[in-house]
């Protein structure tokens, strides 16, 4: 966010890194992903994500 203000992110991952992934979110990013994924879940992310 420092680098790119107004840059939205996702986090997408197939780990359970809880206290990571809290810390992310707290930090600003949009939403939390957990792979596998399909389209329709990814898009919902990103379409709420531009929606901020």
């Amino acid at each position: 966010a420092a680098l790119f203000p107004g840059q939205k992110a996702i986090i997408a991952s197939g780990f359970s890194e809880t206290d990571r992934v809290k810390r992310l979110l707290e930090l600003g990013a949009c939403a939390y992903v957990r792979k596998p994924y399909t389209m329709e879940t990814l898009g919902r992310a990103v379409r709420e994500a531009l929606d901020r």
